[in-house]
């Protein structure tokens, strides 16, 4: 070791080879959380174990201390001392949904891209942080930290396996999650989620619904909907249906046998974190359904989401709508729709919400105001708003060494995404999207540049050396 400055970006493009081969052999695994086939081996399904334990298996190549929670979470270890700092990143992925041009788990380069599920949410920057620790470790710089890169399973759902992760280790005294944006974010709103149900009785209109399904996650905005009803009057359903989508940013078909009708629509999905930059399939189905005779249960189904959920992704109809200057504006996504004759239906809503209101203030009311639908109300535990001063000395070397690297501004940021940086005290979540990054987390043909993990790579490791030197 000489005491010449390190070229963090020539070494991170000496392992760019060995990196991408270790990335695609992660994303080629099906990661998907899977309940139906969960075991007590395999917590949240065979997916985010195999993922889980090839990950480990690169670490244990690489000369790592590793270790294995129960199949919920890992960690490699790197470097002594009193003090830990966490990288957390995740190897779950999202549903792969409709959409998609390739396979979303056979990953393939275009035009610089890496398309697969997981690509940039959150494979593709975790092994870039797992690399850049690589780099640390090769170089055999000295360090006065411990470092822990720990993986979780199901950071896409419960967070069920850090939860698990912490119940067992210490958490550390701080750190970063590669699964966000550059420059930083220091700072994340709340996130609960609040679900609206009915009984299932579709009696007393001219139309009668049968089922209606929209949705794969609370976190995503539903690009497909799918409704089934019968009709008095069926036929006028299509022309009606093309009449009303013709100005509207969404498509959709309708088929008619008989007296039955189905009605598909097809949106835009998006990250639940950012409703506005989707086309809800769900309550633009449901908007559409309102302005035909439904009975029971069915009608406030559909009254609710067309009357009080859709357009709106700032919660503005249901009266929850709050803002603060650190934190900004409260979204809403619409994430869950499902319905079924005799059985009953259940809305999904996730709110990202600032430090000027709370889970249960939002939760009150929303229950004043679907009162009148006949909708009881429930929610989950939820998360409080997380947030690291900037001031701090974590977030001052982290936005030091971003604006030397990028020649960028370096700057605070909030998000309403929720990251394993919120785990930690003085944890926040750092890159590996760029400001100019385009991000397709939670969408079809998720992508990345490769350029942007190479970056994000050299970033990383400077960012962690500075932090453990």
């Amino acid at each position: 070791m000489t005491n010449q400055p390190i070229d963090w970006k020539q070494e991170a493009q000496k392992r760019k080879e060995e990196f991408l081969e270790d990335l695609f052999a992660i994303l080629r695994i099906d990661s998907v959380r899977d309940d139906e086939q969960a075991t007590e081996d395999a917590p949240v399904g065979p997916g985010p174990k195999e993922a889980l334990e090839a990950f480990l298996k690169i670490g244990e190549r690489d000369g790592f201390k590793t270790e294995n929670f129960s199949n919920l979470a890992g960690h490699m270890e790197y470097g002594e001392g009193d003090e830990i700092m966490g990288v957390l990143a995740h190897v779950d992925v999202v549903p792969v949904g409709t959409g998609w041009e390739t396979d979303p788990f056979e990953p393939v380069i275009k035009d610089g891209r890496i398309y697969a599920r997981g690509a940039s949410d959150d494979k593709g920057p975790g092994m870039a942080a797992y690399y850049a620790l690589k780099i640390i470790k090769d170089l055999g710089l000295p360090v006065s930290k411990k470092v822990r890169f720990i993986l979780g399973t199901d950071e896409e759902s419960e967070w069920k396996g850090m939860a698990h992760y912490l119940s067992v280790e210490k958490e550390p005294d701080f750190g970063f999650s590669p699964d966000a944006n550059f420059p930083i974010i220091n700072g994340e709103k709340g996130n609960v989620s609040v679900y609206l149900e009915t009984e299932g009785n579709s009696e007393g209109g001219k139309n009668k619904l049968i089922s209606f399904q929209a949705g794969l996650r609370e976190n995503m905005v539903p690009q497909d909907a799918v409704a089934v009803f019968e009709s008095e009057e069926a036929d006028v359903f299509e022309q009606a249906f093309n009449d009303y989508a013709e100005s509207l940013p969404v498509t959709g078909t309708v088929a008619v046998d008989g007296n039955r009708v189905t009605i598909t629509v097809v949106g835009k999905s998006a990250h639940g974190a950012s409703p506005a930059s989707g086309e809800n399939a769900g309550t633009y189905l449901a908007n559409f359904l309102s302005g035909y005779a439904f009975g029971g249960d069915a009608a406030n189904f559909i009254e609710t989401a067309a009357t009080l959920l859709h357009d709106d992704p700032k919660g503005e109809k249901l009266g929850v709508a709050s803002t603060d200057e650190v934190m900004g504006e409260l979204t809403m996504n619409v994430g869950v729709f499902s319905y079924a004759e005799g059985e009953g239906g259940k809305i999904s809503l996730n709110f990202r919400f600032p430090q000027s209101t709370t889970a249960e203030a939002i939760t009150e009311t929303v229950k004043e105001k679907v009162s009148a639908y006949n909708m009881t109300v429930s929610r989950n535990k939820g998360k409080e708003p997380h947030y690291v001063p900037g001031n701090d000395p974590l977030v001052q070397t982290l936005l030091d060494v971003y604006a030397r690297q990028t020649g960028l501004e370096a700057h605070e940021q909030v998000i309403g995404g929720g990251t394993y940086g919120r785990l930690m005290k003085r944890g926040v979540a750092y890159g590996a999207m760029f400001p100019d990054s385009i991000d397709t987390m939670h969408q079809a043909n998720e992508f990345m540049a490769v350029d942007n993990l190479m970056d994000a790579m050299a970033i990383y490791a400077e960012a962690i050396y500075e932090l453990i030197k």
